[in-house]
């Protein structure tokens, strides 16, 4: 009957607690394909995180309750030598968690990395405190990122001095820009807008100003914007691909 109520406890406990983690918007509008296998991966995550916390939490206080000492007795607790049973349990159910989620994470991560063959292709370099993009295919450059909606986009990322990362709020997918090496970031914008590049590494004094707009527009306004931009300037060699 003990381990029933105790069971019960951690479920409601659970239930109140993933409730009340799941009421604010942790992650903001979301503007990509990618945002909703994101924020359902996040979900999944608090739900396991709050179970963990409840069946530690019910354990530690039904202990606490049921083997304190009582008023005068100033004795020693029973020496005992552990329980195999539940030392087992208690590594093999965290185990699974981990493995569960792992797993779960790379199905996300491989299926919002899944390469479409009309991409369109982005370079984009970092550098205190600035960001700059070149589109080759269009033979334009811009300090600002402007992308047609519904077509996935690959950032190449070039970091010109120190560590930076770009990350799009919006979008969810992060990717840092390390110097010396090319990393790619995939993402498939689906809802038109203007937005804001964010660094999310620190990289020095400005680091805090290092932002760009972002526009997400139709494909006719993206092409009318493009005549308008500059040619694409020499550029140092891509790094290794990463």
């Amino acid at each position: 009957m003990t381990v029933l109520k105790l069971a019960c406890a951690t479920i409601v406990l659970t239930v109140v607690s993933t409730v009340l983690m799941l009421i604010p918007n942790w992650n903001g509008p979301a503007a990509s394909t990618a945002a909703g296998p994101i924020d359902d991966l996040l979900t999944v995550t608090i739900v396991m995180s709050c179970f963990v916390f409840s069946l530690v939490m019910v354990a530690l206080i039904y202990f606490v309750w049921r083997w304190r000492a009582k008023p005068g007795d100033l004795s020693d607790g029973e020496p005992i030598h552990g329980n195999t049973k539940l030392e087992i349990a208690w590594t093999l159910i965290p185990t699974i968690m981990v493995l569960f989620l792992g797993g779960y994470s790379w199905v996300v991560l491989d299926e919002i990395e899944g390469k479409e063959p009309d991409r369109m292709v982005v370079d984009v370099y970092s550098q205190q405190f600035q960001w700059s993009f070149d589109y080759r295919e269009q033979d334009a450059t811009s300090y600002e990122l402007h992308v047609p909606v519904g077509r996935q986009v690959e950032f190449r990322m070039h970091a010109l001095d120190v560590i930076h990362s770009f990350w799009v709020p919006e979008w969810r997918v992060k990717k840092d820009n390390v110097p010396g090496v090319t990393t790619h970031l995939f993402v498939t914008p689906n809802k038109t807008g203007s937005f804001q590049l964010i660094c999310t590494e620190l990289c020095g004094a400005g680091h805090g100003v290092m932002r760009a707009p972002v526009v997400v527009e139709s494909q006719a306004a993206f092409e009318k914007w493009v005549r308008q931009q500059d040619s694409v300037p020499d550029r140092p060699a891509d790094g290794k691909d990463v």
